[in-house]
């Protein structure tokens, strides 16, 4: 067997995760999905509000809460933020860690991006996402789902999610 034959092997059962995950953690994974994008483009550009920047406003207004409370612990945590030790304000925070993760280049800023992606779904999903399975689930999803549909249709983030009053959906 090659290792080709293998991966996709793997990929397949992954994708036979994601499809049999619950709607709610399926845009638990968009989300972290999402925001890191988010970041990602805000590290090239300026922004006044980053938490509003970062964070899509179509999101279902509990979410955002949540990211906007966890967002700047979570940068925090990864010590993106340490240098920044004196803030309390939860935008200067983020500010902070992302004039940072400016700084930082090749694999350590994906690693920080994998492992941003990762925090904010288990915020998203209210913690019922585990870590071992979220880091494979999320890397399918975003190589697989986001990131081709992204690049086949030249579309924005905003078109992968549809929000209604009551929940966000992802659109497949």
């Amino acid at each position: 067997m090659s290792l080709g034959h293998f991966f996709k092997n793997i990929w397949s059962g992954i994708k036979h995760i994601f499809e049999g995950l619950p709607q709610d953690l399926k845009v638990a994974i968009h989300v972290g999905v999402v925001v890191t994008e988010n970041v990602k483009k805000f590290v090239d550009s300026e922004g006044t509000d980053v938490l509003t920047a970062i964070i899509p406003g179509d999101l279902d207004e509990v979410i955002k809460n949540k990211l906007r409370d966890n967002l700047p612990k979570i940068l925090t945590q990864l010590k993106l933020a340490d240098k920044c030790g004196g803030l309390t304000d939860t935008a200067e925070i983020v500010k902070c860690a992302i004039q940072i993760l400016q700084q930082t280049e090749g694999d350590f800023k994906s690693a920080f991006l994998h492992d941003l992606s990762i925090l904010i779904a288990q915020v998203a999903s209210d913690g019922k996402l585990d870590w071992k399975d979220d880091t494979y689930v999320l890397q399918w999803y975003y190589t697989h789902k986001f990131k081709k549909t992204a690049d086949d249709e030249n579309d924005t983030v905003d078109d992968h999610l549809q929000v209604t009053e009551d929940t966000a959906h992802v659109n497949p």
